[in-house]
């Protein structure tokens, strides 16, 4: 199957963007999600927006554009447009740059003067945000600003308060300090962009004169790059869980042969400090709720073995899967894959050997397999960035607790595997359920498990965090949670529900669950809340809706089992009825609190 994989040639991109636009659109085994986006530029983004379309399709994602009349973005979002009003985005991209300034410091502005030119630059953004945010349902991506394009005070410039490179970082950290406050508003770092890209190469002031692109139109796929990797974050359509083998990856050397006082981790040495450096790394994707796990070959003990060294960063309980042995690498990451109840899809594999990336490669294409050079680490640690695998939009607390949720989760197993009886089994597990309205705190999160759950799930439709806070707040929708806990801990939110009134009918047109807790009663429980809730609004019936996916197919059946009656069948859709009025209560094992 077609796709671009990252590095790519910018050269060809540029060149290329009708024929790969038409290859991506030709694949049949993709099914596409569709998202309405609007780009309000501050400079020329034509081509910017062709690029980014080409990325999105590559990762599932068909976009539908609007794009503003050039430098715009302001006029559109104050004063409106009817042509937007009518497109109604989901996500918006703000792209400006340092162009964009308008209240630039004099060299004999005051100190009171520079601060006002602050404030007004800083409000006329916000004045944009403010209005694009009362009148849509969406996600906003802004620009922050890129370094400019000459130095005027030189060196000074970056201390001068009257410098264009001074103004431009506190407004940067103006702009940060609003989007940590304001759920559904991302930065897109341009900033960092530019100083990675290298500001000879990003800018090319003749091109801005003569067709008004803010930066170089060499470098314009950058840029598409990198608003991808927000939106599939913002999207939730990014990997879960790094897969690492040891030697030479997580340490230098080999154990089995070097023994553990051989291996090269620490500060000892330089090729240790890379490595305690790339763990330290690794530790971190963990701490904020990447999985981790290890394939490798090797015997058992003596993997284990290296997570003793006094030097090393990540220890055995990092780890939610560990699979040492001697079997080939793409078996043990089909069984990883499986004992974390998760998607090949959701995997990266991280190897210094390049025979065991291909073997990976070529068995399993669904896993990502990034190339490095095994002479520096660090260049994994590119590959993994670059890559955008593992980008977030936002850290919830269900996601610093993912590691220990899958350690509880083998606790499980071991009990269900000892119970005499299943039964005997879930009630010895003491669940209890918290089950509410969907609650602000937990927006990212719910809007997270909308984007990624995709066994049971009975749509698939897709939320942004905009479009949760609108059902939410609406007379017309139910919205539910449930957090479970049991004796080996908190399971986090694990399951959601959003119904549509119509009248004396609740329809449910989302109903998902973490694969994690299936088989545990929690989905007799959510059909209970779900009739509660329906009586409470004076409704009748439920209507289900089930779309088949190639994902799914485990809830095909879900509302036969129910008890519901077929409505309506149509290609991969169906819906299904339940009257009320005889109702009862399903749940056996989950305690309410």
């Amino acid at each position: 199957m077609f796709t671009i994989k990252y590095p790519f040639d910018n050269d060809e991109i540029l060149r290329r963007q009708k024929s790969l636009r038409r290859r991506l659109l030709e694949r049949d085994s993709i099914s596409y999600i569709t998202k309405r986006i609007a780009v309000l530029g501050g400079s020329t983004v034509t081509d910017i927006k062709n690029i980014l379309e080409i990325f999105l399709l590559n990762d599932g994602i068909k976009p539908e554009f609007y794009e503003s009349e050039y430098n715009k973005f302001y006029e559109d979002a104050v004063f409106g447009n009817p042509e937007l009003d009518r497109f109604n985005p989901e996500i918006i991209i703000i792209f400006t740059s340092i162009a964009n300034i308008l209240n630039v410091p004099a060299v004999n502005d005051s100190s009171d003067e520079i601060e006002a030119k602050l404030e007004n630059e800083f409000m006329r953004f916000k004045n944009v945000w403010e209005n694009l945010s009362r009148k849509f349902s969406a996600v906003i991506i802004q620009n922050n600003f890129d370094f400019p394009p000459s130095q005027p005070e030189g060196n000074f410039d970056a201390v001068y308060p009257n410098g264009l490179e001074h103004f431009m970082n506190v407004l940067n950290r103006k702009f940060s300090e609003y989007a940590a406050s304001h759920r559904g508003f991302y930065i897109h770092d341009i900033n960092r962009l530019s100083a990675e890209t290298g500001l000879e190469r990003w800018h090319k002031r003749s091109q801005f004169y003569s067709y008004k692109f803010a930066l170089n139109y060499d470098v314009f796929p950058n840029a598409a790059w990198n608003l991808k990797k927000i939106i599939c974050a913002v999207l939730g359509r990014t990997k879960k869980c790094l897969v690492l083998d040891l030697d030479n990856t997580l340490w230098g050397g080999v154990i089995g042969e070097d023994g553990l006082n051989g291996i090269s981790i620490g500060n000892e040495t330089p090729l240790g400090e890379s490595y305690t450096d790339f763990q330290k790394y690794v530790k971190r994707l963990k701490e904020r709720g990447v999985i981790l796990a290890v394939c490798s070959k090797n015997d058992n003990d003596v993997a284990e073995l290296g997570f003793t060294h006094p030097d090393s960063v990540l220890k055995l309980e990092d780890f939610a899967a560990f699979h040492a042995n001697w079997n080939t690498k793409n078996i043990n990451i089909r069984q990883i894959a499986h004992e974390l109840n998760i998607g090949l899809d959701s995997l990266v594999f991280i190897d210094d050997n390049p025979a065991e990336r291909e073997i990976v490669r070529r068995d399993i294409p669904e896993v990502s397999v990034p190339d490095f050079d095994p002479e520096d680490i660090f260049t994994c640690i590119k590959a993994i960035e670059d890559n955008g695998y593992f980008e977030t939009a936002a850290i919830s607390e269900d996601d610093i607790k993912r590691s220990d949720t899958y350690r509880q989760n083998k606790q499980r197993h071991e009990l269900e595997e000892s119970s005499g009886n299943y039964d005997e089994f879930l009630k010895s597990l003491e669940m209890e359920a918290e089950i509410s309205p969907f609650r602000e705190i937990y927006f990212d999160r719910i809007t997270q498990l909308t984007n990624k759950t995709n066994q049971f799930n009975l749509t698939t439709k897709r939320y942004t965090l905009a479009e949760i806070k609108s059902a939410s707040e609406s007379p017309e929708h139910i919205t539910l949670y449930c957090r479970l806990k049991d004796k080996f801990g908190d399971n986090g939110i694990i399951s959601l529900v959003i119904g549509e009134i119509h009248g004396d009918n609740l329809k449910i047109i989302l109903w998902l669950m973490s694969c994690r807790v299936l088989k545990r009663g929690v989905e007799d429980l959510m059909l209970d809340c779900i009739v509660r809730e329906a009586r409470k609004r004076g409704c009748i019936k439920l209507t289900g809706i089930y779309i088949r996916t190639k994902k799914n197919s485990m809830v095909e059946s879900l509302y036969k089992d129910f008890g519901f009656s077929l409505l309506s069948s149509e290609d991969d859709h169906t819906e299904w009825e339940l009257e009320l009025n005889n109702y009862e209560n399903r749940n056996t094992f989950i305690r309410e609190e």
